[in-house]
């Protein structure tokens, strides 16, 4: 499978916007509180021209297919970056896009100085917590930063 990995361009607004929405309905979890209604995410090439962010996008056959990105987040501790919105399509899940988008996005991430990587989901997406805790990233008790997404209850953190 010939996947190309590359920096996010306004023409891939509504594409990736669409790829974040169904992978939330996927898992039943498209509700107040996440990405899902976050005005945000209809604008994410707008968003990362942020200093200190990226979002990779994954494209197949030129169809946008997931992404993941690094941002800062106001509100995390000094060094301390999120890694955010890592959604795939449902047939492009367990195939190692995934992962080969979140190491992109760490290194990038190292590139601009950060030393942590601070993530929040939920426990619906058990797929991606699994991917986060293989590539290092480990579970705390409690939320930091102000990401605005409510409804997630899962924090994570890693050392990069």
């Amino acid at each position: 499978m010939n996947i190309v990995y590359r920096n996010i361009t306004p023409e891939d607004n509504l594409s990736i916007a669409f790829v974040i929405r169904r992978a939330l309905e996927d898992f039943g979890v498209n509700k107040p509180g996440t990405v899902y209604t976050d005005p945000t995410t209809d604008a994410l090439f707008e968003l990362f021209q942020q200093q200190n962010s990226i979002y990779w996008i994954a494209t197949h056959n030129n169809e946008v297919i997931g992404g993941c990105g690094i941002y800062p987040t106001p509100g995390l501790p000094k060094g301390t970056g999120e890694l955010v919105k890592l959604y795939l399509l449902k047939e492009y899940r367990g195939t190692g896009i995934g992962k080969k988008l979140m190491l992109k996005s760490i290194e990038s991430a190292k590139k601009m100085g950060y030393s942590a990587l601070y993530l929040e989901s939920l426990p619906e997406l058990n797929n991606a917590i699994h991917l986060y805790q293989k590539i290092g990233f480990k579970q705390i008790d409690n939320r930091l930063g102000e990401s605005g997404h409510f409804a997630c209850d899962l924090w994570m953190i890693k050392t990069i």
